[in-house]
């Protein structure tokens, strides 16, 4: 009888076997169902008994069947924690046997250069792969997989990895990654075939991949990726439709991978198609009585080549006027009606503002550290108002700039069951907002400067920021700190205080040894009158010391004379700014205006000291940018005192009038000394040249300029102050956000100088942290 109840468990194991596998329907040994008294679980290492048993659907006293032993073993099978699992039966009494999957007790990799180890650590758990997972054979390879994918996105199509398992005690395994990553592929060539309206080289030119060059070690844009690819099909495509080829097509792709796999060839025949002029413009649908003004947004002009980007433009704002309005969803589209005979198409405007909603709530989301409020108060969309697409543009621009973000998403979510209702998502990725910084720079003015500083701009997720700065330089050092709150009330009103010690020395080869000590403090709040304009007002106490050793000019002889080596000043400040500027790094577009008065009616320094500056980005095509900025500083001495030696201004060198040697412009008195004046004008002009292989890469930019300027004492008679007196220069230069720092250097000629200017052709500068 046991031999019996042996062999009808071994049957009914193998059976159930079989009908989880769904190869057998109506076993003819099926088990006939019975009263179940016990249930016991053998193979046990690491789980928990309490986990099978709550994986199976049968209790005792339960009625057991065939049905419930299959669905037992798929709900076993399905946690992925064991390598076999069987059912037997043993009289009245259920037995699970069990084999557990071997536990991974660590996962390691070698030949890594391209990804860090930590990453790809990460990516791996994604596909199962991880310490304290249970291991899977089938995982593991799916593991390698991935790992040969990370590698083909960046042109490794030699890569080869090879994964090693070895078992050790405990029913554990080590999992290892062997990978050669050997050479990344380079795009050889790209040809674009197909073309007759554009030169193939124009078009190349767009693209953001291209063949090896000689930046290609910077840039890497000849690393051949298929995401890139059809980026920059996308852009050929935007280029033919903005030029009036509506029916623009690319027929083909073909990507060749040479037999070593260390080069790709590109080809991509296109049917540019025939060009097409607007013949008119049509709007139809619910225009909410506003046809006159949605008239004002269409960017499409009959007569002028159909041009996608403006199409495009027009639905946008169509899409946002709507917002205006509280329609949310509304829906434009544009229709082309061809006719290929006359080369003309006919855009109708279909618009529908389809229903109005309410804002019913305002989510933020992956703000660990950063206060709710802090984002909130940015909001100028509100809880329970009517949706405005503008303001949440603005919402969401505002957030952005407070520069504590990666990236700043929003989105408009419709609510179940409510039509008329709406909920914005915004979602962040923080950035680290706080540093320690130690830092090294050098430049052709001030040689060798050494920096240290603690920054941080959202100190405790507040908002707040606090620095403290220590630097010092061959002409100067300086001990700053700085506490700012950019609402110090409801209102917006921001406050900062700074205090500061700076030392400065002159800039010259004249032998003059003398030295300008301040210290002091200001206290400055900003007062928001606009979406991109503020108001400053600030109150300072300055004492500054005037150290006489050698060869002092003779301007501060005599303001020491008549009122000491050592005086005081309490300024104030009044200020004006408006910058709309798309990029603080790499500006392409917008302005920059500031107005800045300084003045001190009482104190030992009594003067007045005026700074104007506008600064505006003109893009030119996709490419180019022109810069044109416009500087002018003034002083004056207040209750017939003379102004202040230490308030001068100052002119030459990179951020002024380059060419000329970095403080050389400016009066220079009988003696040969030069200390500054008080009227500085500063004309500066850069056209910014896309560098050949960088594709889109903004951070490295060459430039042309053209600079024109001086400083004048407007009480000295040496120079008097006209445009004969203007110092002008010209020349190239390049600008690059550099893995060590941020670097700028100019090349130029002097178009306009004197034999008493110090003329320096090659300047630069450039810093690092560390």
């Amino acid at each position: 009888m046991a031999a019996f109840e042996r062999s009808r468990s071994r049957i009914h194991s193998s059976l159930l076997t079989l009908l989880l596998c769904g190869a057998i329907h109506a076993p003819a040994w099926a088990v006939e169902p019975f009263k179940l008294r016990d249930i016991r679980i053998e193979g046990l290492q690491r789980t928990d008994p309490g986990t099978i048993f709550a994986s199976l659907p049968f209790r005792i006293g339960d009625t057991y069947s065939d049905e419930k032993g299959v669905a037992a073993l798929r709900a076993l099978f399905a946690t992925g924690l064991y390598k076999d699992v069987r059912i037997q039966i043993d009289g009245d009494a259920v037995v699970v046997v069990i084999e557990e999957r071997p536990i991974i007790a660590n996962v390691s990799f070698t030949g890594l250069k391209e990804f860090d180890n930590e990453a790809l650590t990460k990516s791996l758990k994604d596909v199962g792969i991880g310490e304290g997972r249970p291991f899977d054979r089938a995982l593991a390879d799916r593991a390698e997989q991935e790992l040969k994918r990370q590698y083909l996105t960046k042109s490794f199509y030699g890569a080869e990895v090879t994964t090693t398992i070895t078992p050790i005690e405990r029913n554990r395994v080590n999992v290892a990654f062997s990978v050669v990553e050997g050479q990344p592929a380079k795009i050889a060539e790209i040809r674009i075939l197909g073309t007759k309206a554009f030169s193939e080289s124009t078009l190349l030119g767009l693209l953001e991949q291209s063949a090896t060059g000689w930046l290609s070690w910077y840039t890497k844009t000849d690393r051949y990726s298929r995401a890139k690819l059809n980026a920059d099909l996308e852009t050929l495509r935007s280029h033919y439709q903005n030029r009036g080829y509506l029916e623009f097509a690319v027929e083909s792709t073909q990507v060749t991978i040479s037999p070593d796999k260390q080069s790709i060839a590109v080809a991509v025949t296109v049917n540019e198609g025939q060009p097409y002029t607007v013949a008119a413009v049509k709007l139809e649908g619910d225009l909410l009585g506003q046809e006159e003004n949605f008239k004002q947004l269409i960017a499409i002009k009959p007569g002028e080549a159909y041009q996608g980007e403006l199409v495009s433009r027009t639905t946008r704002a169509f899409s946002d006027y709507y917002g205006s309005f509280g329609y949310a969803f509304p829906r434009v589209d544009a229709r082309q009606d061809i006719d290929r005979a006359t080369g003309q198409v006919t855009i109708t405007l279909a618009a529908s503002p389809e229903r109005r909603a309410y804002v019913r709530r305002i989510q933020v989301a992956g703000n660990n550290k950063t206060r709710d409020e802090v984002i909130r108060r940015e909001f100028r969309q509100f809880e329970g108002a009517w949706y405005d697409g503008q303001r949440i543009k603005a919402s969401r621009d505002r957030v952005d700039r407070l520069g504590y973000f990666e990236s700043v998403e929003i989105d408009t979510v419709e609510v179940p069951g409510a039509p008329d209702q709406v909920d914005v998502v915004l979602t962040v990725k923080e950035r680290s907002t706080g540093n320690i910084t130690f830092g090294a720079g050098y430049s052709s003015q001030t040689k060798v400067t050494l920096t240290g500083s603690v920054r941080q701009d959202n100190f405790l997720g507040s908002g707040r920021s606090m620095e403290v700065e220590l630097n010092t330089s061959r002409v100067g050092r300086a001990i700053v700190l700085g506490l700012g709150d950019p609402y110090s009330n409801e209102d917006g009103v921001s406050r900062r205080v700074d205090l500061f010690y700076r030392t400065s020395k002159p800039l010259s080869n004249l032998g003059e040894v003398y030295e300008f000590a301040s210290q002091g403090g200001r206290l400055t709040y900003g007062v928001p009158i606009a979406e991109f304009d503020t108001v400053f007002f600030g109150l300072g106490y300055e004492r500054t010391k005037i150290t006489e050793t050698v060869g002092v000019p003779n301007n501060i002889f005599r303001y020491a004379s008549e009122f000491g080596r050592s005086s005081s000043a309490l300024p104030l400040t009044i200020g004006w700014a408006n910058d709309s500027r798309d990029n603080l790094l790499s500006p392409s577009a917008g302005s920059l205006k500031r107005v800045n008065l300084e003045f001190s009616p009482l104190g030992d320094a009594r003067y007045g000291r005026l700074n104007l500056q506008y600064q505006r980005f003109f893009p030119l095509g996709n490419k180019f940018t022109l810069l044109v900025n416009g500087e002018v500083g003034a002083g004056q001495g207040l209750s017939g005192r003379t102004f202040p030696v230490f308030k001068t201004f100052t002119g030459g060198g990179l951020g002024s009038v380059r060419v000329f040697e970095g403080g050389s412009l400016g009066p220079v008195d009988n003696t040969g000394a030069r200390s500054g004046g008080n009227l500085k004008i500063n004309f500066n002009t850069e056209l910014y040249i896309p560098v050949p292989g960088a594709g889109k890469d903004r951070t490295f930019r060459l430039f042309a300029f053209a600079d024109a300027g001086n400083v004048w004492n407007t009480d000295s008679k040496y120079e008097p102050v006209n445009v004969d007196s203007l110092r002008a220069s010209a020349g190239i230069g390049l600008s690059w956000i550099s893995p060590v720092g941020p670097l700028r250097l100019s090349w130029g000629k002097p178009l306009r100088s004197k034999p008493i200017d110090r003329i320096e052709r090659f300047q630069f500068q450039i810093g690092t942290s560390f």
